[in-house]
């Protein structure tokens, strides 16, 4: 350690894990643990906003959660259009901006219009950023940004040789964010399951056993707390 005690992290990444758990523990259909779940949404998000993080990206829906089951799938297209009718006037007087990234095509005309409709009214905001990944794969953004740079080196707008690490975080969903300084998972698995594969590279990691639902305010200024008390070298010399 250099003595020194890091900020506040300006990107909190969250792996959002354990609603099933959380509900068959209690002997409860696995869609309330999902809806438990919004309620430790909606308070991590707030307490973000107090810590003074910018952006907190939250892993919603992934693109490999499409071969849960039907009913399972259905209720999660419908937390999004629950969540922000009941949250969106918080947002907007919290000054909190509504982001998402992934590929919206699969999703239902519902929750699209759900979402587009937050991100449309707190476009003007100019606090925390709150960005879902929805129906969102780290592999998929990859290989969407190849696709993009390939299309415009075709098209003769960019040379091949200028293709670096910038142009390729330029071309990725999360373009005009920071990366994450600081990755959260909870229910104690310790992967990253296609999540923000490029942007990870020298992100803080957080593991904890507690399921999401359980998670809490304290939890975060705890994972926080532990991030300001590390070392980031970056590759270099402590």
């Amino acid at each position: 350690m250099n003595g020194s005690r890091l900020p506040v992290p300006r990107h909190v990444a969250i792996i959002m894990d354990g609603n099933g758990r959380w509900a068959r523990a209690r002997g409860l259909p696995r869609v309330m643990g999902h809806r438990e779940g919004m309620k430790a949404v909606r308070e991590v998000t707030l307490a973000a906003h107090r810590l003074g993080i910018e952006v907190l990206t939250l892993y919603a829906f992934s693109t490999e959660n499409w071969k849960r089951p039907r009913d399972e799938v259905d209720f999660l297209m419908a937390l999004p259009q629950e969540f922000l009718q009941t949250e969106l006037e918080s947002l907007i007087q919290n000054n909190v901006r509504v982001r998402v990234m992934g590929d919206p095509n699969p999703l239902p005309p519902h929750t699209r219009a759900a979402v587009e409709e937050a991100v449309r009214r707190t476009a003007a905001n100019t606090g925390l950023i709150l960005n879902f990944a929805l129906n969102y794969g780290g592999r998929m953004d990859i290989a969407r940004a190849a696709r993009k740079l390939a299309e415009s080196a075709v098209a003769g707008e960019i040379r091949p040789e200028t293709i670096d690490e910038a142009a390729v975080a330029a071309a990725l969903s999360t373009a005009g964010l920071p990366d994450p300084d600081l990755l959260i998972r909870t229910s104690g698995e310790m992967r990253l399951s296609n999540f923000m594969l490029f942007e990870l590279a020298y992100t803080e990691l957080w593991f904890v056993d507690k399921l999401w639902p359980d998670f809490r305010r304290e939890d975060l200024e705890a994972a926080v707390e532990a991030y300001r008390r590390r070392d980031r070298r970056f590759g270099g010399l402590g």
